[in-house]
């Protein structure tokens, strides 16, 4: 005991504050489960696994690059006399991670937006860039000692560009690069019409979004309030801390609100997609400012990045005909851009009062300007050489196929049947003729029909997930504000080719235990077969059933 009370008070301090960045920087690499998430919904079901991959590879293979290149660049673009002795310095290890874990945010922010048609290896080429390069530049103008854009740079104008935790240096040049990447690929196969006009193209589930959407918001409380150290020279951060806690609530809140009266107001709707945007592009307006602001700034800094959402959104995808899959530039992009901007008009004075700080408004315009610049040349010279050398981006094929079987040769989901498998048997074949029944049926009845159908004596069935349309009413579907028809329901078709077995029965037992008394249950045919052959033998008739 008499050695504890021995011990250095600073040495506690630095331990607390060693622990914390750690405790943070692992929340933090979590926000790559919300990222993959989020992506992952926003995809259609053959590219979710080619999305997974890149987010893993985005962690993998940046890492290694900003810890071997990356943090020396810009420790360089900074002044840094000794750029690259953190390698082998262990004191310096747990800081560099916690950087890391920055870098590899902005750099996982791309993939989605050229989602569903980069090549694989471009992508990692082009991740090994940005964390090696790119990012590191930016990070050398802003954070880095005596970068460009810091108030003793040659753009700082002695005051410097203002961003607290990546609002624009993380998020903001993320966004940029996505929209100048989607922009060199260009749009998905048949994204716009020869006039223009746009087609929507869903992605596979609202549900993985909105999941990955609440991961990240709560990720973000390492990116936002773990930037605020616990302890500054031996003195408790509370108020700071404090403050940071509250605006970036407030913030992510105000942005779900916002991007939801925007959808209202024009669908008359809230889009369940905008609203999960929104809560992101929310937390991207007030993380450049969250330290700085007087807290009622926040509710207004982050329903205005909220609102901004949908129309920048319509004017990427309308005006520029840039496909852009999972918005990254409304929701990280132009948000950081904004919140960056907004700054000098919202910031807490020495008293803590409000105070607009106008000698800030020019390094924040210079700052915004200059990481914009420098990420779409960097972005479009990388993007540009990959597809001037035929590398960016995959076949025709492949893009119908999917890049989940393209680039990976798996599915996703290889399985959709449900209920047990049934105790097959073999059909006779002893009967008056093949007959084949096809069913089309509601896909939550498979399981029934499955049970039904073994129960009758006729186990051997093919399933095939289809869309079609009947006597079905369609209805309006709704995706990221656009309105589009859903005429073609998802149905599922069960055949059934029968030898010694009545189709008759198979019919009838398909029906029973595919009803449920709704329009659009379905339908069974019963037709003849002209002749079967069984491949592992070459039985041919009946034989073959």
């Amino acid at each position: 005991m008499s050695l504890a009370l021995q011990a250095d008070p600073m040495a506690a301090v630095e331990g607390i504050n060693t622990v914390w960045v750690l405790t943070v920087t692992f929340l933090i690499f979590f926000m790559h489960a919300g990222f993959a998430m989020l992506e992952a919904g926003q995809v259609r079901s053959k590219n979710v696994a080619n999305q997974l991959t890149k987010n893993m590879l985005t962690w993998s293979v940046g890492v290694v690059a900003f810890f071997l290149v990356g943090q020396g660049v810009g420790n360089v673009v900074g002044g840094n006399a000794a750029p690259f002795g953190y390698v082998d310095d262990p004191n310096q290890w747990v800081g560099w991670l916690f950087g890391a874990v920055f870098a590899m945010t902005a750099a996982t922010i791309v993939s989605g937006a050229v989602a569903g048609r980069a090549k694989l290896r471009a992508y990692v080429t082009y991740t090994v860039a940005l964390a090696a390069i790119i990012y590191p530049v930016v990070l050398g103008f802003t954070w880095a000692g005596t970068g460009l854009l810091t108030a003793d740079g040659a753009l700082g104008f002695g005051v410097g560009f203002g961003d607290f935790a990546g609002g624009m240096v993380v998020h903001g040049m993320g966004g940029i690069a996505g929209l100048t990447a989607a922009w060199i690929l260009g749009p998905r196969l048949n994204r716009f019409n020869e006039d223009g006009s746009v087609n929507v193209i869903p992605g596979h589930s609202i549900t993985f979004a909105v999941l990955g959407t609440l991961m990240l918001c709560f990720g973000w409380y390492g990116f936002n309030v773990g930037t605020q150290a616990v302890f500054s020279e031996g003195e408790f951060m509370g108020a700071a801390l404090g403050r940071v806690a509250l605006t970036t609530t407030l913030g992510m809140a105000a942005g779900a609100i916002g991007a939801s009266a925007i959808s209202l107001l024009r669908t008359e709707k809230v889009d369940t997609l905008y609203v999960a945007n929104g809560m992101l592009a929310g937390l991207v307006g007030i993380t450049s400012n969250t330290d700085a602001i007087v807290w009622w700034a926040a509710p207004i800094i982050g329903f205005l990045a909220g609102a901004q959402l949908p129309i920048v959104f319509e004017f990427v995808e309308k005006r520029l005909n840039i496909d852009d899959v999972c918005a990254v530039f409304p929701v990280h992009g132009s948000a950081g851009v904004l919140g960056a901007l907004l700054l000098p008009f919202f910031t807490v004075g020495a008293d803590g009062g409000w105070v607009v700080s106008t000698d800030l408004v020019v390094p924040q315009v210079v700052g915004v300007a200059v990481i914009a610049g420098w990420t779409v040349l960097a972005t479009a010279a990388v993007f540009g050489g990959l597809k001037a050398l035929g590398k960016a981006r995959v076949t025709r094929e492949h893009e119908l196929e999917g890049l989940d079987i393209s680039e990976h040769g798996v599915e996703t989901y290889p399985e959709f049947s449900l209920g047990d498998d049934p105790v097959l048997s073999t059909d006779g074949g002893v009967a008056s003729g093949l007959k084949m029944v096809v069913a089309v049926i509601r896909p939550e009845k498979l399981g029934a029909v499955k049970k039904a159908v073994a129960e009758v004596g006729a186990p051997h069935i093919t399933v095939t997930n289809v869309s079609g349309r009947g006597t079905q009413p369609s209805k309006k579907g709704q995706w990221r504000g656009e309105e589009y028809v859903v005429d073609l329901h998802q149905k599922v078709k069960v055949e059934c080719v029968v030898a010694d077995v009545p189709a008759r029965e198979v019919a009838e037992a398909i029906t029973e235990a595919a009803r449920t008394g709704d329009t659009g249950d379905g339908k069974v045919f019963v037709m003849p077969v002209e002749d079967a052959m069984q491949i592992r033998t070459g039985a041919t008739g009946m034989e073959a059933v």
